[in-house]
């Protein structure tokens, strides 16, 4: 499996949001900025994730975006199947539109392909927005100590 941009960056971009927001708008062009991404297209990625209702738009000169749940609600499995739709490796194996094949029901090699599926919806979705941005400020901490030998 491999990411898009749609998911690599949109989850960068929920996350800066997530770090950078405190309860008030962010503005793309500031994320934009930050994650060194086109605002025209962190515009679209915010459009669908807006649609999907994980943000929330804010108007006005103040205006931008704000998370719409808990960051501890939104898993990294959720933002990417907004984003990408099926994790799934293979077509055969995808949960909602399994692809048809003609040797579907005597294929061992699905078993493969969907225990892989199934472990990476594991992981993904046992990852919060609350979890990386607890794992970015403890990086961030680290970086103040200094180490004399």
């Amino acid at each position: 499996m491999k990411l898009s941009t749609k998911g690599t960056y949109g989850m960068k971009a929920i996350l800066d949001l997530a770090l950078h927001s405190d309860g008030n708008p962010v503005a793309i062009k500031s994320i934009a900025e930050r994650q060194n991404i086109s605002e025209n297209y962190l515009e679209q990625l915010f459009a669908i994730l807006r649609k999907s209702g994980l943000l929330q738009s804010i108007r006005g000169a103040q205006g931008g975006y704000i998370l719409a749940k808990n960051p501890g609600k939104i898993t990294a499995g959720l933002i990417l199947r907004i984003l990408e739709g099926s994790l799934a490796p293979v077509h055969c194996v995808e949960e909602n539109k399994p692809a048809a094949c003609n040797r579907s029901e005597n294929c061992i090699t699905k078993y493969v392909w969907a225990e892989i599926r199934d472990k990476i919806y594991d992981v993904v979705d046992s990852i919060t927005l609350a979890d990386l941005v607890e794992e970015y400020n403890k990086q961030e901490s680290d970086k103040d100590f200094m180490y004399h030998i």
